[in-house]
């Protein structure tokens, strides 16, 4: 696999006693027990993630199904303008 460096943006939450980390850039998360576990485990999971879609052939279809522009021969992906919390009230 030819090496690849890209910056994603990463939440990582508190869900009960478990950590999450999820990224919109290749709607992917994983958890772990704890912070370190779960930035390890996520850090697995992109490599797995990449490693996959290589191996399949699908790379061009994949990130760009995600949003992800290719540029010259590189990929890149979204960045994100703003990320806030919105508050909604709905009536049922």
């Amino acid at each position: 696999m030819k090496k690849i460096n890209f910056k994603i943006p990463v939440t990582i939450f508190k869900e009960k006693n478990m950590f999450v980390a999820y990224t919109p850039a290749l709607d992917l998360s994983t958890s772990g027990k704890t912070f370190s576990q779960v930035r390890e485990r996520f850090t697995e999971a992109i490599s797995i993630f990449f490693e996959e879609i290589e191996r399949m052939g699908t790379t061009d279809e994949v990130l760009g199904g995600l949003g992800w522009q290719k540029i010259k021969h590189e990929w890149r992906p979204l960045v994100p303008l703003a990320h806030e919390m919105q508050e909604f009230q709905l009536s049922a």
